[in-house]
């Protein structure tokens, strides 16, 4: 027999110690979701296909065991159902019906633990006339009328993937596994959540929707206060290239932008929409005119609601993310914390296990969870 020492976890810490979690290995957000059940505590096997390309790495893959199964072997089916009956959720992203043909689809998952939260992640949702389809974080954006707002009026802009597959998708199946893991908890009845990237994202538009009902909102790119069309609420290129962002919204805010900058309230009105295209130009000839470093100094310690748009490599420099320990080092790579903090129970980043082809260590998955103290 293999010997299982060297396939303990490290210990988890965090709010979520004691729950076990079955991640089926997929891209995007099901693996950020894993990642930030992880951080929060949960114990998180990560079941992958054997001889599959490491698509990820780095921090969305940290704090997880890793076992090489072939789900389409009986051994391999064996091994995850065993898993799964001694597991508190379990989460996946394949096409709807993928889980039903390998025999682990809700109604066979029900009947190895009923109190099982089966966490389903997809672009479409599991039904509906588009859910067979294949897509991407642009595709389900676009649908839900969150891509069409941003970007300039000429046409809209691709935002990372942090507003689509993380903004709707993995954080949407988190929270929602998590609820449903407290309500199970107290019925010890499990259920299945359904995050499609496309209902979340729809979710993420409630604000800009009540604006709209409100006729306060414009369905034109680049006509509203949000989207880059008002001057005190856009960012601004600087003498060295670099960029500058203003968000002086409150008009208490917006006076001590002008206060600062020298500039007369009067000109700048916020409430003069017909001069918004005037002030942003004489705005943006005045930025122009200095580096950003300038502006930085300027605006050091006001309320007037500017920053500086940092690279990525800037962010972790940043005196306010370094003094806050945003940034950690885990096996010799700097990664994003945790997020959010916990008072009692914080959560320490744990760095990702080997795969393994074995799984040895199934007896002490199975043992009742520490809980702590």
């Amino acid at each position: 027999m293999n010997d299982t020492s060297k396939h303990a976890p490290p210990q988890p810490t965090g709010p979520l110690r004691g729950v076990r979690v079955v991640e089926f290995a997929g891209l995007g957000p099901v693996s950020f979701s894993a990642m930030l059940l992880a951080d929060m505590g949960a114990r998180v096997v990560r079941i992958e296909r054997p001889g599959a390309m490491e698509m990820e790495r780095g921090a969305t893959m940290r704090g997880r065991e890793r076992l090489a199964l072939d789900l389409r072997s009986t051994e391999g089916l064996a091994t995850a159902r065993e898993l799964l009956r001694h597991a508190d959720v379990a989460i996946e992203g394949f096409r709807p019906g993928v889980m039903e043909r390998l025999g682990l689809g809700p109604a066979e998952l029900v009947a190895l633990r009923p109190a099982l939260v089966f966490g389903r992640m997809t672009g479409w949702g599991q039904e509906g006339p588009r859910s067979r389809q294949a897509g991407h974080d642009i595709d389900y954006l676009a649908v839900a009328g969150g891509l069409h707002p941003i970007g300039p009026a000429e046409g809209p802009i691709v935002p990372l993937n942090i507003v689509g597959d993380y903004g709707g998708g993995a954080l949407y199946l988190a929270v929602g596994v998590l609820a449903a893991l407290h309500e199970a908890m107290r019925s010890g009845r499990g259920q299945v959540v359904d995050a499609a990237i496309c209902d979340g994202c729809v979710s993420l538009l409630s604000l800009i929707h009540g604006l709209r009902a409100a006729s306060r909102w414009r369905d034109e790119r680049q006509s509203n206060t949000l989207d880059g069309a008002a001057p005190y609420y856009r960012s601004y290129r600087c003498a060295d290239g670099l960029h500058l962002a203003v968000g002086a919204i409150e008009p208490q805010f917006h006076a001590e932008f002008c206060a600062r900058l020298g500039l007369d309230l009067k000109a700048f009105a916020q409430s003069d929409r017909a001069r918004w295209p005037e002030q942003a130009r004489a705005l943006e000839q005045l930025f122009a005119g200095e580096p950003r470093r300038h502006w930085e100094a300027l605006f050091e310690g006001s309320d007037a609601c500017v920053a500086p748009v940092h690279s990525l490599a800037e962010s972790t420099r940043d005196p306010h993310l370094v003094a806050r320990g945003t940034f950690v080092e885990l096996e010799g790579e700097l990664q994003p914390a945790p997020a959010p903090r916990f008072s009692h129970s914080p959560a320490v980043p744990r760095p990702a296990m080997p795969v393994m082809a074995d799984a040895q260590w199934l007896a002490d998955w199975a043992r009742p969870a520490d809980l702590g103290s």
